[in-house]
This record gives C-alpha cells, sequence and structure tokens, in this order.
C-alpha cells in the first residue's frame, strides 16, 4: 500500500527507477521514450552527468542559505547568465522554485510596482481564454482554461480574458494570416478601453501556449501589435515562458522570435532540466528601480527563493544549453520533427493541425476534418491516446478541452533537446499506433 497522494487516485502508475538519454526505466524494466520531457521538462535528457555533477558539487560547499540573510554564489551566477543573454530592458531575476511561483511573484510585483509609482487604481489582470499560468490560486485565476478553473470559482481572483490568437479556429477565410494576427491582437485594446485604461496593469501571456492548447503559436505580427498596445495605455507585458522558454521552440527566450520584449518574464520547467526545482521571474531596469527607489521591499518571498544547490543546476543546464549547441539542434531535429509528423498524419483524416515552434509541437485532432468539428468529449480521445503510447513504451502530453476547456483534443511533444533521428521515427511510429488505438475505441 502507497501513502502517496496521487494525481488521480485510481490510477497506478509504475515506479521510475532509472533514465539515461531520452528514456525512463520503471521497476520492471520496461522502457519508454520520453517524447514531452515530462512536462516539458527534460530538455537535457535524463542521466547528464555534467548537471548531476554541478549538482553534487554544490552540495558538497552549501546546500542552502536562507535569502532573508545570504545571497549565495550559484544564484549570483545564475542572474548574471540570464541577463547576459535576456531581451530587453530585462535586469533582475528572482529565483523561485517553479513556474507556478514565478507567475504568483509576477503578479504581485506587477501590483506593487503601480502602488509604489502612486497608480493603486491598477489592479487589472488581462489574460487569454485557454492559457495555462499555474496552480496557486493567482496564476489559475490569470489562466483561462475553464475546465481548470471550474470547481474553484469561488476562490479566483477576478481578471479579464480575451480570446486567445488561435489562427486554426478563428482565423477567417478571407483573412491572411498577418490580418488575423492583428484583429486578434486588438482585442487586448478592446478590453482595456470597456474596463478603463487607468484601471489595468498588465496583460499575460504565454508566447507558444503549451499544455491547454497543444503548442499553440501566435499569428504573424500578434505580440508586435500587443507590445504597442501595452505601450499606449503604460500597461505591463507579462510573458509566461514557464514551458515554452529556455530553447524549448528554438531560441533560449520564446519571445526572442517574435522581436518583442516583456516588462517581466517568468521561467521554469526547462531552467533546471528536472534536475532541480527551480523558475524564476525576471522583471524589467524601470520595475526594479521603483521598488528600490520606493519602500525598497517586494512584499513577497518563500522559503526556498533563491536556493543554491537549485540555482547551480540552472547555472550547468543553460551552459549546457549554449556550449553544446543545443539551441541551433532544437531547430534542426525540430525542423525533422515537424516534417515527421507531416509525413505520418498530413492526410490523416482525424488530424486538423500541426503546429509548434522547434521542439515544442502540437497535433489537433478532429472528427471531421473538412468541418474542424472536434470529438465528442465523452470518446476520451486524449487519455485513449495517454494510455495507449503508454502501454507502447512512450510518454507523451495528450490533453482534452483545446477549444474551450470541454472540447477538442490534442496531443503535445516536447522531447529533449538530445534526440535523435531514429528517436524521432520511434516516436511518430509509436504515436501513429496510439492514435489508432484510441480512434477504435
Amino acid at each position: 500500500m502507497s501513502h502517496i497522494f496521487p494525481r488521480h487516485t485510481k490510477q497506478f502508475p509504475p515506479i521510475a527507477v532509472r533514465g539515461e538519454g531520452c528514456y525512463l526505466y520503471d521497476g520492471n524494466g520496461k522502457q519508454y521514450l520520453d517524447a514531452s520531457g515530462g512536462a516539458a521538462v527534460s530538455c537535457l535528457g535524463h542521466g547528464d552527468q555534467t548537471i548531476i555533477d554541478a549538482v553534487k558539487t554544490q552540495l558538497d560547499k552549501l546546500a542552502y542559505a536562507h535569502t532573508g540573510f545570504f545571497t549565495t554564489e550559484p544564484a549570483e551566477a545564475l542572474a548574471d547568465l540570464l541577463i547576459e543573454h535576456a531581451p530587453g530592458s530585462l535586469d533582475r531575476v528572482y529565483l523561485v522554485s517553479g513556474g507556478s511561483e514565478a507567475m504568483e511573484a509576477a503578479l504581485k510585483l506587477a501590483r506593487q510596482y503601480f502602488v509604489e509609482k502612486g497608480e493603486p487604481q491598477r489592479g487589472r489582470l488581462i489574460a487569454r481564454k485557454q492559457s495555462y499560468h499555474g496552480n496557486t490560486l493567482g496564476a489559475l485565476s490569470a489562466g483561462g482554461n475553464a475546465w481548470r478553473r471550474a470547481q474553484f470559482g469561488p476562490l479566483l481572483i477576478d481578471m479579464s480574458h480575451i480570446d486567445p490568437c488561435y489562427e486554426y479556429r478563428l482565423k477567417r477565410n478571407d483573412e491572411t494570416p498577418q490580418e488575423y494576427g492583428l484583429r486578434a491582437a486588438n482585442l487586448l485594446e478592446e478590453e482595456i478601453l470597456h474596463i478603463g485604461p487607468e484601471n489595468v496593469m498588465a496583460f499575460a501571456a504565454e508566447p507558444v501556449v503549451g499544455a491547454t492548447a497543444g503548442a499553440l503559436p501566435p499569428a504573424p505580427g500578434y505580440f508586435k501589435r500587443i507590445r504597442e498596445i501595452c505601450d499606449q495605455y503604460g500597461i505591463l507585458l507579462i510573458l509566461d515562458e514557464v514551458m515554452c522558454g529556455m530553447g524549448r521552440t528554438g531560441s533560449l527566450f520564446a519571445c526572442e522570435q517574435d522581436g518583442v520584449s516583456p516588462d517581466i518574464l517568468c521561467i521554469a520547467k526547462g531552467l533546471g532540466a528536472g534536475y532541480q526545482p527551480i523558475g524564476a521571474m525576471l522583471c524589467s531596469r524601470e520595475i526594479y528601480e521603483t521598488i528600490e527607489n520606493g519602500s525598497g521591499f517586494f512584499q513577497h518571498g518563500h522559503t526556498y527563493l533563491g536556493h543554491p544547490t537549485a540555482a547551480a543546476a540552472g547555472v550547468a543546464v543553460v551552459n549546457a544549453m549554449l556550449d553544446r549547441g543545443l539551441i541551433p539542434r532544437v531547430n534542426t531535429q525540430g525542423d525533422k520533427l515537424m516534417a515527421a509528423l507531416q509525413a505520418q498524419f498530413g492526410q490523416h483524416p482525424n488530424v486538423g493541425d500541426i503546429r509548434g515552434r522547434g521542439l515544442f509541437q502540437g497535433i489537433e485532432l478532429v472528427a471531421d476534418r473538412d468541418t474542424k468539428a472536434p470529438f465528442d468529449p465523452s470518446r476520451k480521445v486524449a487519455p485513449k491516446i495517454k494510455k495507449a503510447a503508454f502501454d507502447a513504451g512512450m510518454i507523451c502530453y495528450p490533453m482534452s478541452g483545446t477549444i474551450d476547456g470541454q472540447t477538442g483534443d490534442h496531443v503535445l511533444l516536447a522531447p529533449p533537446f538530445i534526440i535523435s533521428d531514429d528517436q524521432i521515427n520511434e516516436l511518430v511510429q509509436k504515436l501513429a499506433g496510439a492514435i489508432e488505438i484510441a480512434l477504435q475505441n
């Protein structure tokens, strides 16, 4: 009998005992291709000795020191490394233990920034439907996925949600992708004017939407227009790169590909690559100096902020990405994965869209390719794909509720950056088999 409180009380997962490269192994010796990196976490694969050694070395020196009393060498080094490569005016790093914590810190910093600027009426956040920003109550309030929010409604903060930039579903036939991107972005201005610009503090979005929409990239020009609108009305732009950042989409920071930089940026997952739990919130020099020249105190904190062992892992992971040429490899292998998915599923009658960037790709499944009609939720297509793939020895990330939190199914793929050509072929073949089994039931 287990005393673990599992994710699902009626499911009994095997015990993972070993990881090597792109594979995990359970207690019975069964091998699983990690085609989603867990939840887009294991970007370097499993068992990377350089990262393991960096963690061990730090443990021999110092495991933990509270940030109320000390800073540490690895925390300082990680902050310097991230800012060296960060876009725009990002200048300060707040180290936390994961993505939800990073987003909570972002929301609270945005609010305190305007309080200290003498604009305390600015307290409204605008985000997007079908977004996911974490599971703490503040981050969940910012998220726009109806299924994840439903039972916690009475506990959530009132925030605004506009339509996502969802070209496959929302672009009209008479629009170019650029025209649609502009129209989708202008929804932000409409909502700002509806609320009153003086009441809005920030807009939050994922550059490429992950778990809830299946590697959904923005239409061309979308984020440039978003940045213009935020600047026009004095609103902060918060970009959530927890899942899509840290090289996953083919650049260290995902927003680089859209030619914009945020005022606040959140990262996690790939920052620790699974070797340590770590996340970070980066903010602009202006935001930091407003706090510095005001109260001087960011009224927030967690016990494990700036954890030196986690920070040491983060330094080793980011340096590994940069020094080993892994980010260019993401683009090379990402192109191969996309080509293989197109070859296998491009004409499949139940595949409506294949999308993504780098090694962050998704397949949206439909009951009717011509009408884009989704499967009835009672079919439970996504869970069936997950089970069939797992039975075949592959871990992928299928989800339901792609369209509105209730209907639609997709599969998210986020394999380690070290995935080989043969492993890409294995991934596609096992996914094809899993989809075939799921659709037969």
